[in-house]
């Protein structure tokens, strides 16, 4: 089970914007930052949460390819609904995100209804939810 998640952004306060208006209907909203970094969540202790920011932690290294925009990622998110996948989707565009793939039905790996969006910098961002079957 994956705890948090974190990527470099190059321009902060743009990638802020862009996610406050997208992850609000999947419930989350920064709870935690600064002028340069924000958490994303819920803000619920033990619950899931994305680090955005245009520092580098200082674990991550330049020399070892760690790189603000450096390398377009995919992020999965889990929706409580149907609606809120296709709410997450015009919240996302609205705020200058790309259709990377209206919301719908998809199956592969599993059945599911999702949407994606390419964020400012290029990142591959989807909300999901899966169904049985």
């Amino acid at each position: 089970m994956v705890d948090h998640l974190g990527f470099t952004v190059e321009d902060f306060a743009r990638s802020r914007a862009f996610y406050e208006k997208a992850l609000a209907p999947l419930g989350m909203k920064m709870f935690k930052g600064g002028d340069v970094w924000g958490v994303f969540g819920t803000g619920v202790a033990d619950a899931f949460f994305l680090w955005i920011g245009s520092i580098h932690p200082s674990f991550w290294h330049e020399a070892d390819g760690h790189r603000a925009g450096g390398a377009p990622i995919h992020v999965a998110l889990r929706a409580p609904s149907q609606q809120a996948v296709d709410a997450f989707h015009a919240a996302a565009l609205a705020a200058g995100g790309r259709d990377n793939g209206a919301p719908g039905l998809r199956s592969g790996l599993y059945k599911s209804y999702a949407a994606f969006v390419l964020d400012p910098d290029g990142n591959n961002i989807e909300a999901t939810v899966r169904l049985q079957g």
